[in-house]
């Protein structure tokens, strides 16, 4: 397993070689049947001369582009193929070397990511050659399908329909683009009829092909009666994801049929960028279908080193984990890959909307005329690639490059900095912003993310301040401030990525490790973490809020250390988002409208300490069941600033409620409640986050008589009419390493199964703060985990993903609270 302990270093060997791939086919058709033949290659990784009967078809520098070739006059009854790599590393450093001119940084990664140099040179994969949460495996191979075409007349290339509403008319229509191989010497005529059964649309058209590569674009409108009933796709938690058959038939003269079947989905996006009163800056947020939507998500990396590992299985398990956590957005990050098309098929069903970056991330860019034609050949083919999906709602350029320039990441002298910032410009804004608007006009474009949108571009696309909490999205992070006081996140328009690690679970970490590497300063550890500082960073934050483990037992320890980190890293994200989405509706100071809250990150490439809320494999950490709750539709969340209590009631709810806010006090001691109150008549208005609750601290303990801060704690919910409930919050009244008669306490489940989930029955002596189920490598996920018990019986129920029983359920089980940390 290239995962096993230290083989990403072991086997780097591989990708300092140049490898050959060949074999030999017969053909499977009769070749003179056929005007044209093509090889086509939809993703070479990355450097290669292709060769087929010894003659050189051309060659591939360029992981995203999809390769066609020609070989109409070479095939033969029986043909060999080969495709000669070179590897990756000695390719980028040539291309470094040979730009003469000016560096472009950074040369190499830091030394703890074990990296290599000068990934900015080629257009692959760029955490290929490593990244702060991910190995280096500069792999080299065919990463996606190989196929030969053969046709006569013409051939559809590329397929995409993208709607459009028409406001005044009140009727929705569909642009529909296809762009053809016309194998004729003289141009093609003949009919295109598009049909939708279910909307009783069908519409025909005359069209002409001329010879060679071209497009043709058709205006498909919607029958005007069903334009009004028809069903728009809607985000995750706002309405259905419909779709509509529809089918494209192509009649040319040659008397040769092609039928396309597609699904057309209508919704329409906007990114409203417009003043808001009371503030300076300008509004940042999303409008789908005509209403505002708070983008509740995560960022994407790549879900393995190896994209072939990556199964449409694997796939769904992660984006079903991120739907069942109630997000609704998720960025792929601009350092990975434009994910496979099943990614998206499966975001456009689940109502995952996308941000979509393009492959440049946190580095300067060559921009010398092959570099750039190559750019230009990537963007067109995946923006037509992926234009027709609904859940893609924004390209942007790049991740962090226009802050690297703004910021000085690299050091340029002052005097050079105009260069880059041409540079930046003629690739971004003048070559991939062009073409993006030239191919689909459906959606936004933004240059970079952090980017002050609008304001951006009238300071020229390199703004002062990228980071302005006034304009655009922000990226924050902060691992020394103490990450339970709100007081030092940005009060941001849009936060886009923000995060804290924690290690992932000891089964995970098992699979890929030996005895001797189980403790948290082993060479193991260490050398998995690729984050400077990351390992002791994780204990700062954890020792603000709670004691770190004493105990003797190494393995133990370090299973301690793991769950600390994970309550950690779910407490400190909580924290944040719940403060990013209870500034959805106010300005305060010229802050707020706070409209997307993006953490950072989603999943996992491998075993190791990351920002992840997904272990590589698809568990869930603890941060995944709290993101379950800190994303609900409705949700209260308690803050306190100067010794006064407040609670927000936060809701994604499409209509107003009247409900009722119970508030609950303990002490740590007690099962029993020390005070309650219920609010009765609280309105609660549609996509908002209003005040509801405000009590000074000392009120609230005096009325509580025998509370104290370190003695007590604070639960509250929102209940409405029939099923309506939010999840249970918590407010910490002080450090838990402060906090005062929390006792060893009695914590047993049993397991049940019922049909094809199971019944954990929890049982307590006493409050127990942060239980955690882990069942070790059976995959599944629990209702709720990592919560406060403060009932005496919580029932949990897991979701196998495979089959299992109670019986593996039972031995593999290990409960642990805050009070088994010793």
């Amino acid at each position: 397993d290239p995962y096993y302990r230290f083989n990403d270093v072991m086997y780097r060997w591989i990708s300092l070689d140049n490898w050959t791939y060949s074999r030999t086919f017969n053909t499977p058709f009769d070749i003179r049947k056929w005007q044209k033949v093509n090889l086509v290659f939809e993703g070479v990784d990355t450097v290669a001369q292709i060769r087929m009967n010894n003659i050189t078809l051309g060659r591939t520098d360029n992981m995203f582009i999809r390769y066609s070739f020609d070989i109409s006059s070479l095939i033969r009854e029986v043909n060999v193929v080969e495709v000669h790599f070179s590897s990756a590393i000695s390719y980028a450093a040539e291309q470094s070397r040979s730009h003469k001119g000016y560096s472009i940084p950074p040369a190499c990664p830091p030394p703890v990511q074990q990296g290599e140099c000068h990934v900015n040179f080629i257009r692959k994969e760029q955490c290929s050659f490593s990244w702060d949460w991910g190995p280096s495996f500069p792999t080299q191979g065919i990463w996606k399908d190989v196929r030969i075409e053969a046709y006569n007349h013409y051939h559809l290339i590329y397929f995409s329909s993208t709607p459009f509403f028409e406001k005044s008319a009140q009727q929705w229509s569909l642009e529909i683009k296809a762009t053809f191989d016309a194998v004729s010497s003289k141009p093609v005529a003949g009919l295109v009829t598009v049909s939708i059964p279910k909307l009783q649309t069908q519409q025909t058209f005359g069209v002409k092909l001329q010879p060679g590569e071209g497009s043709i674009v058709l205006l498909v409108n919607i029958n005007k009666v069903r334009s009004a009933t028809v069903e728009a796709w809607w985000p995750n938690g706002h309405g259905k994801q419909t779709g509509y058959n529809m089918t494209t038939t192509f009649s040319m003269e040659a008397g040769y049929q092609i039928e396309k079947f597609s699904k057309a989905y209508f919704r329409t996006v906007e990114l409203v960028q417009e003043p808001i009163p009371g503030s300076p800056g300008l509004s940042f947020y999303f409008r789908i279908n005509g209403r505002p939507i708070f983008l509740k998500g995560s960022n994407w990396i790549p879900a393995d080193s190896f994209q072939d590992r990556v199964t449409p299985d694997i796939l769904w398990l992660l984006l079903k984990s991120a739907a069942d956590a109630n997000m609704n957005a998720l960025r792929v990050w601009g350092g990975g890959i434009y994910e496979q098309d099943e990614f998206y098929d499966i975001c456009d069903e689940l109502g995952i909307m996308i941000w979509q970056d393009f492959m440049f991330a946190c580095a300067l860019y060559p921009t010398d005329q092959s570099y750039l034609e190559s750019v230009r050949a990537e963007v067109s083919h995946q923006v037509r690639r992926l234009k027709s999906h609904p859940s893609i709602i924004l390209w942007s350029g790049n991740n962090e490059n226009e802050a690297a320039i703004a910021s000085n990441w690299f050091s340029i002298p002052a005097a050079d900095k105009e260069l880059y910032i041409k540079d930046y410009i003629m690739l971004y804004v003048e070559n991939i912003r062009e073409l993006v608007l030239n191919e689909d006009q459906s959606r936004p474009f933004v240059a970079s993310s952090p980017t002050n949108g609008l304001e951006t571009v009238r300071e020229g696309w390199v703004s002062q301040d990228p980071y302005d909490t006034h304009y655009g999205d922000t990226h924050f992070y902060d691992y020394q401030s103490d990450c339970w006081s709100w007081t030092v996140y940005p009060k941001t328009r849009f936060a886009s990525e923000y995060g804290f690690q924690s290690w992932p679970s000891f089964s995970t970490i098992e699979k890929v490790s030996s005895t001797e590497d189980w403790s948290y300063t082993s060479n193991f550890s260490l050398h998995r973490q690729h984050h400077e500082h990351g390992n002791d960073q994780m204990l700062q934050q954890i020792e603000h809020h709670f004691k770190l483990p004493q105990g003797t037992d190494p393995i133990k320890k370090f299973r301690d250390m793991i769950y600390l980190t994970q309550v950690m890293q779910a407490q400190c994200i909580k924290t944040e988002t719940e403060f990013y989405r209870l500034s959805q509706s106010e300005i305060i100071k010229g802050e707020g409208h706070t409209m997307g809250a993006l953490y950072w990150q989603l999943n996992d490439i491998w075993q190791a300490p990351s920002w992840a809320s997904l272990e590589y494999g698809g568990k869930w950490k603890l941060l995944h069941y709290f993101a379950q709750n800190f994303f609900a539709p409705l949700l209260p969340v308690a803050y306190e600033d100067k010794g006064v209590l407040y609670i927000y009631a936060i809701s994604d709810l499409h209509g107003d409620h009247t409900l009722t806010l119970r508030v609950v006090v303990h002490t740590w001691s007690s099962l029993e409640p020390v005070c309650t109150l219920a609010k009765e008549g609280v309105t609660v208005k549609a996509q908002s986050a209003v005040p509801i609750y405000k009590e000074s601290i000392n009120d609230l303990l005096e009325r509580c008589r025998s509370c104290t801060r370190e003695s007590c704690v604070i639960t509250f919910c929102l209940v409405g009419e029939g099923e309506l409930q939010s999840p249970v919050n918590h407010h910490f009244l002080s450090s838990l390493k402060d906090a005062v008669g929390l006792e060893k306490i009695q914590l047993n489940a049993s397991v049940s199964q019922q049909d094809d989930i199971y019944e954990f029955v929890l049982q307590t002596t006493g409050i127990a703060p942060f239980v955690s189920l882990d069942v070790g490598s059976i995959k599944g996920r629990f209702s709720d985990n990592g919560f406060l018990m403060t009932e005496k019986k919580k029932v949990v129920v897991f979701y196998p993903w495979e089959p299992t029983s109670v019986q593996d359920l039972e031995k593999s089980l290990t409960l642990t609270s805050l009070l088994d940390i010793v």
